[in-house]
């Protein structure tokens, strides 16, 4: 069950971060965060409405301080997605948001088996093989502003992805304690650091002539995105820890698809190798 649930959220987390991408290369990064997350908070508040359960004050404690880390992982990812080639951050992002879970993991004992020790390293080497290769996006032209260098793309990435790791463990903890309420803290947590950094910058949330469609794609970005936390939530409850990160850990591999597929953006031949080792990997896991 840990396999399935932890795919399902890295095929979540991979299309909400598309979507979320796709908004802010048309909105500020700030605007599509709020409504992301606000459409997140109803989500997570309805689901959690209708699914009672215990509710800790550790759980939601532990639940709302994974909401500030990611919150502040999902400026910093949205504005690297924003400005740079989808095919470069997000695989650099997924790759080192599990080095931090996965040490734990290990630090408390898990020990699975080698096949799972082999599938797990393939699906690393997938992430890194994925972004290894820059991008030509046909969405670029003489109208669009020039993509940064590979380096600050890459520091984006690395950014998100420690602060994504700090995230995926804190909600784990949380998660001990419940499933909907720890992850309604979270989006919590999140929107309340989106509405402190644009206090702090001094900006309007909702900027005159931001059209419909990104916030459309934003709030969709939202609701994906509690469905995903949901799912790895649950993958942590029912299976080893650093499996479920791992496998939650994949979702560049989405991205990076539909960034093929809607925006045109060409993957070399590294990167495809990346996706036949991911399949690869996840096989050798659910051996």
């Amino acid at each position: 069950m840990v396999i399935l649930l932890g795919l399902a959220a890295a095929l979540l987390y991979g299309s909400g971060d598309f979507l979320g991408g796709m908004a802010t290369r048309r909105a500020h990064v700030l605007a599509v965060l709020t409504v992301a997350n606000t459409a997140a908070v109803i989500t997570a508040m309805a689901a959690a409405a209708m699914f009672p359960g215990q509710a800790s004050l550790a759980g939601l404690a532990w639940g709302i301080s994974a909401g500030l880390a990611g919150g502040l992982g999902l400026i910093i990812f949205y504005v690297g997605l924003a400005t740079g080639p989808m095919s470069v951050v997000a695989p650099v992002s997924g790759l080192v948001s599990t080095v931090l879970p996965v040490a734990v993991a290990l630090a408390q004992g898990e020990r699975p088996g080698a096949g799972v020790y082999a599938g797990a390293l393939l699906c690393l080497v997938a992430v890194v093989l994925a972004s290894s290769a820059g991008s030509t996006s046909a969405a670029e032209g003489p109208g669009r502003p020039a993509s940064p260098g590979r380096g600050r793309a890459i520091a984006y990435g690395v950014t998100s992805g420690a602060l994504f790791g700090l995230f995926f463990l804190l909600i784990r903890n949380a998660g001990q304690s419940g499933m909907f309420w720890p992850v309604a803290a979270g989006r919590i947590g999140e929107l309340v650091t989106v509405l402190v950094a644009a206090a702090v910058l001094r900006r309007r949330l909702l900027p005159r002539g931001t059209g419909g469609r990104p916030m459309l794609a934003a709030a969709g970005a939202g609701v994906i995105d509690v469905v995903a936390n949901i799912c790895y939530v649950a993958a942590t409850r029912t299976g080893m820890f650093g499996l479920a990160v791992v496998l939650a850990a994949l979702y560049p591999g989405v991205t990076v698809l539909l960034a093929r597929v809607v925006l045109g953006e060409r993957l070399r031949w590294v990167q495809r190798a990346g996706l036949v080792l991911a399949a690869i990997g996840i096989l050798l896991v659910a051996a």
